[in-house]
């Protein structure tokens, strides 16, 4: 199992929820499936096609290479440098990163702007 870290930040408190996913999972689905309660910040209005950018994260500064670069030739940075809040080498889509054994105890932080 790969453990991921949500960090949500309200005010100065950040609020850490901790999920447990089998590897191969999307951190998009681990947001939206296999979460109690869900992660609303995440509602995936696309279902995981790289159409929407409705599950951008921010990767943890520890994890940026772990995670690894967008490749600039693909729809994920077409959606993202349009996105309100885009950060480059930070943001990226949920539904494009596949959790990996070297992704155990990734942190990610939720868009506070994202609740829809």
């Amino acid at each position: 199992m790969i453990t991921i870290f949500f960090h949500r930040e309200v005010g100065e408190v950040t609020y850490v929820q901790k999920v447990k996913v089998p590897e191969g999972t999307t951190l998009m689905e681990a947001a939206k499936f296999h979460s109690d309660p869900p992660i609303e910040e995440i509602p995936a209005t696309c279902g995981g096609a790289c159409a929407c950018a409705t599950c951008h994260v921010y990767v943890d500064d520890r994890w940026l290479d772990k995670v690894g670069k967008i490749d600039y030739n693909t729809p994920e940075i077409e959606l993202l440098e349009y996105e309100k809040g885009f950060v480059e080498g930070k943001s990226r889509l949920a539904c494009q990163i596949k959790l990996t054994p070297e992704l155990d105890g990734l942190i990610v932080k939720l868009r506070s702007d994202e609740l829809l």
